[in-house]
């Protein structure tokens, strides 16, 4: 049986997608762009804030869903520019300081929204 999970404290979907869906006590999290959900843009201009945003958005779907950071066990960044790994991984390390998630992080030619960064994320019960 599938979830769909849906919260106002993150982006709404720009496609024919959901935000998140928890199957057998795994959560699938689509990629989530660094969208401030308050004005539906995306306001900061660089890859560490624009990580803390993203951050922000896959927090409170996991919230919403009943997941926390610890039950993350798989995360895929794509970048718009891997010289922006290392700041993005200065970000991303306050999330995941120990027993960190498998993860995958990629430069991809473009994202959307002209964003620096996205990211999607799994996680189990």
């Amino acid at each position: 049986m599938k979830r769909i999970i849906n919260t106002s404290n993150a982006p709404a979907a720009i496609g024919p997608y959901s935000q998140a869906v928890e199957a057998n006590g795994t959560l699938y999290i689509s990629g989530q762009l660094p969208v401030n959900p308050l004005v539906g843009k995306i306001e900061a201009t660089d890859i560490s804030a624009q990580a803390e945003q993203v951050f922000a958005n896959i927090k409170a779907i996991l919230t919403e869903a009943g997941y926390e950071f610890s039950d993350v066990v798989k995360s895929t960044v794509f970048l718009s520019d891997i010289a922006n790994f290392a700041g993005m991984n200065e970000v991303y390390k306050k999330y995941y300081a120990t027993d960190c998630p498998a993860r995958s992080a990629f430069a991809v030619k473009d994202l959307p929204l002209g964003a620096l960064v996205e990211i999607e994320t799994i996680a189990v019960k």
